[in-house]
């Protein structure tokens, strides 16, 4: 039995140019790519001082919702959150921190985003694979404890990216 003859690579390429024809290139997209970088990240640490109460509760009945929209807030705001129109102007993660302690960092991160008046922020919980039980609770608690915050407009899992369904992405109200 004799080999085949391997395939002439000059006739592959001539072949798929043939193929191809007249392309012509897709036009430049007409958007606007954000390239301004986040404010800080957040280091965890004290409240500067300013005693902030604890207000947010740890019960709750049913799961909290991968997506969440305040009274009043439009359903676009979300999905416009969702496609990154507002930048992250401040970053926490939550990894490695115990209920109690995650809930007071969540509520000192919040309190400082919201005097340095940042309209996005990025909060990473985990997707909870290493948890002792197999369930995210730190992701379930956090999103409990954002939909009980009064500041908090809207959040949804964050782009892939950013951390995906570990983390979320959250839209803030700021006031003038």
């Amino acid at each position: 039995m004799s080999k085949p003859e391997p395939p002439n690579q000059q006739d592959d390429a001539s072949l798929f140019r043939a193929t191809l024809g007249n392309v012509t290139p897709l036009p430049e997209p007409n958007r606007i790519l954000n390239l301004t970088p986040p404010r800080h990240a957040y280091l965890p640490g004290g409240g500067g001082g300013v005693v902030i109460p604890d207000t947010l509760s740890d019960s709750f009945l049913d799961s909290p919702p991968d997506e969440y929209t305040a009274n009043g807030i439009a359903r676009q705001s979300l999905r416009r959150l969702a496609r990154g129109y507002w930048p992250v102007q401040a970053r926490m993660d939550m990894h490695g921190l115990h209920s109690d302690a995650a809930r007071r960092t969540l509520q000192i991160f919040l309190h400082k985003a919201l005097e340095q008046r940042s309209r996005c922020v990025l909060v990473i919980h985990g997707k909870g694979l290493n948890s002792k039980s197999g369930e995210a609770i730190l992701k379930l608690r956090t999103r409990h404890w954002l939909m009980q915050h009064t500041s908090v407009l809207a959040y949804c899992d964050a782009p892939p990216q950013l951390g995906g369904s570990g983390a979320a992405i959250i839209l803030l109200k700021v006031n003038p």
